[in-house]
């Protein structure tokens, strides 16, 4: 096998994957959420490293953690400023958290390739979590897919029609989380959040169904992730900066 074929494999699910779970956090207004867990997971890395156990468990549950805490601060009622002020001093507590450990237990982490990750190193357990996230992910939205319009139509009616809003939204939390660990090695936790909203933003534009703004906002992603990767290779530059410029770029293309 070539040595580029499997980040572009990789390329292509992360594009595919990512613009998924964009758009559902979109609609519900809760894109903060995915910015907070992206920076959250790295405590949980830190810790599965020391104790030998998969970066992508630690990480995910660091993640929904950081969600969890979060959500456990807001005040109903509170304003959208007050709830941004929460989250994010969340999101600097936890990457503070993950920063501190890795001196504290000896262990070594990529902070560059976590951070911002590191395509052209793709190895075979990256292509099997990518693979299994998007399953994962594909069958959430299946089996969930009235609940998940309902709440992003409407999410006042949803509540008083007695869907399990609590445990929905846990397990978009999960999911969000394993998503992001599932990306690192693409574009990292702190870059990730562009390659979930920009072609999500793209997507839901003049879309007549979530499902249609899903199936166009992943369409976009992939052609965001494989042009990044292909022009990074020909401008010998890493990946994963350049994806989230794209991701920039087709936003203020979009918009203009």
């Amino acid at each position: 096998m070539n040595w580029w074929i499997a980040p572009l494999l990789l390329a292509l699910l992360t594009g595919a994957l990512c613009p998924i779970s964009g758009a559902l956090l979109i609609v519900q207004g809760r894109v903060m959420q995915a910015n907070l867990i992206a920076h959250a997971v790295l405590p949980g890395l830190a810790l599965a490293v020391a104790f030998g156990l998969p970066p992508s468990v630690g990480g995910s549950l660091s993640g929904l953690l950081g969600a969890l805490v979060a959500e456990r601060l807001l005040v109903p009622g509170q304003n959208t400023a007050n709830h941004s002020a929460v989250m994010n001093t969340v999101l600097a507590g936890f990457m503070g958290l993950g920063v501190l450990l890795i001196p504290l237990l000896g262990v070594r982490v990529d902070l560059e390739a976590t951070l911002f990750g590191d395509l052209l190193l793709t190895r075979q357990v990256e292509l099997l979590q990518v693979g299994g996230s998007l399953l994962l992910q594909g069958l959430f939205f299946a089996a969930c897919y009235q609940p998940l319009v309902f709440l992003g139509v409407d999410p006042m009616g949803a509540a008083a029609s007695g869907l399990p809003l609590r445990a929905l939204k846990l397990a978009m939390a999960g999911i969000t989380a394993f998503v992001i660990v599932s990306s690192m090695a693409t574009v990292g936790v702190v870059l990730v959040i562009g390659l979930m909203c920009a072609p999500a933003l793209v997507g839901l534009a003049g879309a007549t169904s979530l499902r249609q703004a899903v199936l166009r906002a992943s369409a976009t992603g992939m052609a965001l992730s494989v042009g990044g990767f292909l022009l990074a290779l020909l401008l010998n530059l890493p990946p994963g900066p350049l994806i989230g410029v794209l991701c920039v770029g087709l936003v203020v293309v979009q918009r203009g």
